[in-house]
């Protein structure tokens, strides 16, 4: 294993899969640390972790145990992966896990560069942009666990770690990997914040990153990692072909971002789609149970259930039941409707949200997945090789605003999509 990734949670750590596999890299997609060794084919490993709103402790030592399987595999390099849009509160885990990573590397001077132009993440003079509007403005700000507040990363970062918090401004980022890689090395120990408007820039950063031992960002860093490995790949080895399944597809969406509830209204125009009410759920009135029997019931190929309400409503809840408790109970629905499903048949699930997709792949037990075609940038399909089970695990702002119909028919049998992670 060349490179190893650790991800906060399960839809980004399929986002940043997806894009190493697209660059060449045999990538596998591991959910949690693997009890034993990965196979020698695999150049990429990405341990994908629950991690994003876990107590610093917690998200501290899975984070360091992720580290110390990837670097028994033999890892050269690795990348802490965070949201696109740095997800986390002041009092977050970003800061705490890339300081206990970097001090168990050795790393004096961490990248931190969370863009992705692809999906409309920009980074400038340190500040972070959804496509044209600052984050702290794009509906990031009324997210129910990790309300971005301040788009300032370098301010934000800061909140979170005792390492000073440096930056790199995109005049320098332009000038290509060498201009980087220089003013990477001005200066005693720091998280180093990395402007990237554009691919080209995320480009360079990966070139300037080839010697570094950590990185911190989103996927889009990872554009320009497999360059710096390419003399070691494994190229002789042959693609391997995507399989997708036959049957119904069930939208599980728990994500309440803007992009997600505007794909829900588009689906919901043409397929069966079932709300949770949260009031219900905790009162014990709405059960698995019932939304199974539901699912199970209708003749479509593409039926939903949603818990994506409006912010206003999401609050409303959390301030009757607590957030906490709100949030867990749920994700455990959407976690026994998953089992439930899966048992009945199903063998294609979509799910919407970080924190939904995460307690699903956790619930059906999956180790490992395949990485499969892309379905929107950032999301891939992914294939658990044991069961035959199809997923796609959709992070809540990713995606076309059709995206759970082009998941059903890139997760389908009949799929002339090709598999994207070949060497």
């Amino acid at each position: 294993m060349l490179l190893g990734c650790i991800g906060d949670d399960f839809t980004g750590s399929s986002d940043i899969a997806n894009t190493l596999a697209r660059g060449g890299m045999r990538t596998t997609l591991f959910s949690g640390v693997p009890s034993g060794p990965a196979g020698s084919e695999v150049e990429v490993g990405v341990v994908a972790l629950k991690s994003r709103t876990a107590p610093v402790a917690d998200a501290v030592a899975r984070s360091l145990e992720a580290a110390t399987w990837l670097m028994e595999q033999g890892c050269e390099q690795l990348v802490f992966k965070v949201c696109s849009t740095f997800d986390s509160t002041r009092h977050g885990n970003i800061g705490p896990v890339t300081e206990a990573l970097a001090e168990r590397l050795g790393e004096d001077r961490v990248i931190v560069c969370p863009a992705f132009p692809a999906t409309g993440r920009s980074l400038y003079q340190g500040h972070l942009f959804v496509n044209d509007t600052l984050l702290s403005e794009s509906g990031m700000q009324n997210h129910p666990l990790t309300p971005m507040t301040d788009p300032d990363i370098r301010r934000w970062l800061s909140h979170q770690t005792n390492w000073p918090v440096a930056h790199v401004g995109a005049d320098t980022v332009m000038q290509g990997p060498q201009a980087i890689r220089h003013a990477l090395a001005q200066g005693d120990r720091a998280m180093v914040v990395v402007d990237a408007i554009r691919d080209a820039d995320l480009l360079a950063i990966g070139g300037a990153a080839a010697d570094r031992k950590l990185v911190c960002g989103g996927s889009g860093i990872a554009l320009g990692l497999p360059g710096n490995f390419a003399e070691r790949r494994q190229s002789a080895q042959p693609k391997q072909g995507w399989t997708g399944v036959d049957g119904a597809c069930v939208v599980l969406s728990g994500s309440c971002s803007k992009a997600t509830r505007r794909q829900v209204a588009v689906h919901g125009q043409h397929h069966p789609a079932l709300e949770i009410d949260i009031d219900q759920v905790m009162a014990g009135s709405q059960d698995s149970d019932q939304v199974v029997a539901w699912l199970l019931a209708q003749d479509d190929p593409v039926p939903m259930v949603v818990s994506s309400a409006d912010p206003a409503t999401v609050a409303a809840a959390q301030d009757r039941h607590g957030r906490d408790a709100t949030a867990l109970k749920v994700e455990q629905l959407f976690v026994s409707v998953a089992q439930a499903l899966v048992a009945a048949g199903i063998r294609k699930i979509v799910t919407a949200g970080g924190e939904t997709s995460g307690a699903v792949v956790e619930g059906l037990h999956l180790q490992q997945l395949e990485i499969g075609p892309e379905i929107a940038a950032g999301v891939p399909a992914v294939r658990d090789p044991r069961s035959g089970l199809c997923l796609a695990l959709k992070s809540g702002n990713f995606g076309q605003d059709d995206f759970f119909n082009r998941a059903a028919k890139a997760l389908a049998s009949g799929s002339d999509a090709t598999h994207r992670a070949a060497s």
